[in-house]
């Protein structure tokens, strides 16, 4: 059976046995998942990819020191960890803003970076995070054209200018298909009776 058809479960006890393919394979399987969340968190490139790195070491740390109990959910344990390290990141910015408060008022930065972190705010942090997760696997039961354009418009960061010029479409069929793309996630958010706000 080829690495690919194998569980996330299979996988890890692979790769604790020694298979390192079996690691790859979890990688590639989740990589654009993980990063598309750390980055709807961070906005930032290169501090999203730092985060995501940082994200896979310690998952390797905490597989090779025995430590995974999840049964077979690797995806949102694995979720955890980047929201764990993202909390950290904004605590550390958070500590930095009020040494210094002169940045200016039109700086952008993440809602969480002005958060003073009480534990009530990390659990609304963790309830929204649950529900991006949730949000992350209903794009993936969209068409795969609208799939794309979502992807590349939020995870990506592309304008539609880029994204009808890479795909060698209109701006308005990038547009269109990112209009259907919100309809379909509407109708599957009600009816999966998903709450997409946190009071």
């Amino acid at each position: 059976m080829a690495m690919q058809e194998l569980t996330d479960q299979q996988l890890v006890a692979l790769y604790l046995k020694g298979k390192e393919q079996a690691f790859e394979t979890l990688l590639m399987r989740h990589k654009d998942k993980i990063y598309g969340f750390v980055y709807m968190k961070i906005r930032d490139h290169a501090l999203s990819q730092d985060i995501f790195q940082d994200t896979f070491v310690k998952i390797v740390n905490t597989l090779r020191r025995g430590a995974y109990n999840e049964e077979g959910k690797f995806l949102p344990w694995a979720m955890r960890i980047a929201h764990n390290l993202v909390i950290d990141h904004f605590r550390k910015a958070n500590k930095t803003r009020m040494i210094s408060e002169s940045s200016s008022k039109s700086d952008e930065f993440n809602i969480f970076s002005v958060l003073s972190l009480t534990d009530k705010n990390v659990e609304e942090g963790l309830m929204k995070d649950e529900l991006e997760q949730q949000m992350v696997g209903l794009i993936d039961h969209l068409p795969e054209t609208q799939k794309e354009i979502v992807h590349m418009r939020i995870f990506k960061d592309m304008s539609f200018k880029d994204i009808a010029f890479e795909k060698d479409i209109s701006i308005n069929t990038a547009l269109g298909r990112m209009r259907y793309a919100i309809i379909n996630l509407r109708k599957m958010i009600e009816k999966h009776n998903l709450v997409t706000e946190i009071a």
